[in-house]
C-alpha cells in the first residue's frame, strides 16, 4: 500500500525532467518507505534499480552486471561480470545512461561495506564524466549516521556533488486515513500513538480487529514481526545495545532530563551518558526539546530527551520491561494488566504531537488568527503549556490538548490564562483547546462570542 508522499514524488519528478548529471541522496530509517517511494517514482520510467545487500563485493558486482545486461543486452555481460566498481561505473556513464538515465542504488551503505573506497571511486568518475552525462543517479540508504557522515558530510568524497537530498520522515496522523478508512478518528489516534507513522508498521494492523486484538496479535506475540523490530534495528546500528536499551527505557518511563537518566541507568559518568544521547540523536531515535520560547535552544539547560518514534516509545514502555511474560506467551496478562489501563495516559503525550501537526497544517493553509513562526511545548519550573505558537510581532496562541473522557470547561480556560500571564512581550493572545470528548456548553458559548477562544473537537 502506498499512501501520500506527494511532495517527495513531485520533487523527484521535477528533477527527472531536468537535463544534465544529477546526484540525489535519499535516506531515512528502515521501514519508513524509501524503497516503495522509489519504486512508485520509477515504475513508468526506463530505469535500473539495484538493491544492495551484505553479500561479497564479487557477488554484488555480478548482480549489478546482471541488471545492466537486462537493460542493454550486451552479450559480453552475460558471461563476464565487471571486476571492479570503477569499470562498472565507467560503463554506466559511457553506455548505460543512453538507454536508462535513471539509476537507483538502494541501500548504498551495503555496497560500501564490501568496498569502503566506493564513494571515492564514484567521486572520481563523477568529476570526470558528469559534465557530459545525462545521468540521474539516486543513492538511497537506511544507516542514518553513515548517510549523513560518509555520503553527505563535508569530509565525504561525494560532498558538494549532490543536487539535493530527501530525508524521508514518518507519515503524519492524517495519512492514517489511507491505511484505515473504516477506523474511527479515535481508533486512528490510538493506532498512531502505538505505531507512529512508519508505513511498514501500519500495514501490520487490520482495521477489522480491535486495537487490543491488533496489539496482541501483531506486537505482543513473540512470533510477530513487530515484537523484536526495535531490538533488531538498534543492534544493527549500535555497538553497546544493552547500555542504549537502559537509556531508552529510562526515557520511555519519563526520565527525560540528563540527571534523571544518569540516576535511572546507574551510569555515573554524565559525559559518557551525554555521548550515548548524542549517538541516539544522530540516529534520529531520540530528540532533544527545549521550551519553544528559548532564544538559544542549543545552549539551553532546560532540554529534555524524548523518544522520536511512537512505536519505540510504546515498545520500551510496555514490551521491554515485560519480556519475561511475553516469552512465556502470557500475552493477555501483559495487555490487561500492564497496558490497557494506562493506555489513555500514554496516548495523551502523542496526542499533543497530533495537535501540533494539525496546527501546522492550519498555519500552512492560513487558517489561524496569525501566521506563526514557531510552535512547540513550553515549560518552566512550575508550569507547562502543551503547545505555544508565536510570531515576531508578539502574537501568541496558548493551546491545551486533552485526551480524557471529561469535557473541557471554562475552568481550564482560567488556568491557561494564568499561565499566559507569565509571558512577556505579548501583544495579542489566543486560547486554543483540542479535546477528545468535546467542551462544556459554557465554553462553547464563550467561543462563539470571543474570537480569542478557539475550540477543536477530536471526537468522531
Amino acid at each position: 500500500m502506498f499512501v501520500n508522499r506527494t511532495e517527495e514524488l513531485n520533487y523527484l519528478e521535477n528533477l527527472y525532467k531536468n537535463r544534465g548529471a544529477r546526484l540525489l541522496i535519499i535516506y531515512g530509517r528502515r521501514r519508513i518507505g524509501k524503497t516503495e517511494l522509489l519504486r512508485q517514482f520509477s515504475k513508468d520510467k526506463k530505469h535500473l534499480f539495484f538493491s544492495s545487500d551484505l553479500s561479497s563485493e564479487q557477488e554484488q558486482l555480478r548482480q549489478f552486471t546482471e541488471k545492466i545486461y537486462q537493460l542493454t543486452g550486451e552479450s559480453f555481460l552475460e558471461t563476464q561480470p565487471f571486476n571492479s566498481w570503477e569499470a562498472l561505473f565507467r560503463y554506466t556513464f559511457d553506455h548505460l545512461t543512453d538507454k536508462a538515465a535513471l539509476i537507483i542504488i538502494d541501500e548504498f551503505p551495503y555496497l560500501c561495506v564490501s568496498n569502503n573506497a566506493l564513494p571515492s571511486v564514484l567521486q572520481k568518475i563523477w568529476d570526470e564524466k558528469a559534465k557530459r552525462s545525462n545521468i540521474f543517479l539516486v543513492l538511497c540508504g537506511s544507516y542514518m549516521s553513515f548517510m549523513e557522515k560518509e555520503v553527505l558530510g563535508h569530509k565525504s568524497p561525494l560532498f558538494g556533488r549532490r543536487i539535493g537530498q530527501i530525508v524521508l520522515q514518518p507519515l503524519d496522523f492524517e495519512d492514517l486515513g489511507g491505511f484505515f478508512p473504516k477506523y474511527s478518528k479515535t481508533k486512528r489516534v490510538y493506532t498512531y500513538a502505538i505505531l507512529g507513522g512508519t508505513p511498514a508498521y501500519l500495514q501490520r494492523f487490520n482495521e477489522k480487529k480491535t486495537i487490543g486484538q491488533n496489539v496482541r496479535d501483531e506486537i505482543l506475540n513473540k512470533n510477530a514481526f513487530l515484537y523484536s523490530e526495535p531490538r533488531f534495528l538498534l543492534v544493527e546500528e549500535l555497538r553497546e545495545p544493552s547500555v542504549y536499551f537502559s537509556i531508552l527505557k529510562a526515557i520511555a518511563f519519563g526520565k527525560t532530563r540528563l540527571n534523571e537518566i544518569v540516576q535511572e541507568t546507574g551510569i555515573d559518568d554524565r559525559h559518557k551518558v551525554n555521548k550515548y544521547l548524542t549517538v541516539l540523536r544522530e540516529l534520529h531515535i531520540i530528540r532533544r526539546e527545549v521550551p519553544v520560547t528559548e532564544e538559544s535552544p542549543h545552549k539551553s539547560r532546560k532540554g529534555i530527551y524524548i523518544l522520536a518514534d511512537p512505536f519505540f516509545r510504546f515498545w520500551f514502555r510496555y514490551l521491554f520491561p515485560n519480556m519475561s511474560y511475553l516469552e512465556e506467551g502470557d500475552i493477555d496478562y501483559v495487555w490487561e494488566e500492564k497496558i490497557k489501563h494506562s493506555l489513555d495516559s500514554f496516548v495523551g503525550f502523542i496526542f499533543e504531537d497530533i495537535c501540533i501537526q494539525r496546527l501546522k497544517q492550519l498555519n500552512r493553509d492560513n487558517r489561524l488568527p496569525f501566521k506563526t513562526k514557531n510552535m512547540g511545548r513550553w515549560w518552566n519550573g512550575k508550569d507547562e503549556v502543551d503547545i505555544v505558537a508565536l510570531d515576531d510581532e508578539g502574537s501568541f496562541m496558548f493551546c491545551e490538548c486533552k485526551w480524557t473522557a471529561k469535557k473541557i470547561g471554562v475552568g481550564l480556560l482560567a488556568e491557561l490564562r494564568r499561565k499566559a500571564d507569565k509571558f512577556s512581550r505579548v501583544t495579542r493572545r489566543y486560547f486554543v483547546f483540542f479535546s477528545k470528548s468535546g467542551f462544556s456548553n459554557e465554553l462553547e458559548d464563550l467561543s462563539r462570542k470571543r474570537e480569542d477562544v478557539l475550540l477543536f473537537p477530536f471526537y468522531d
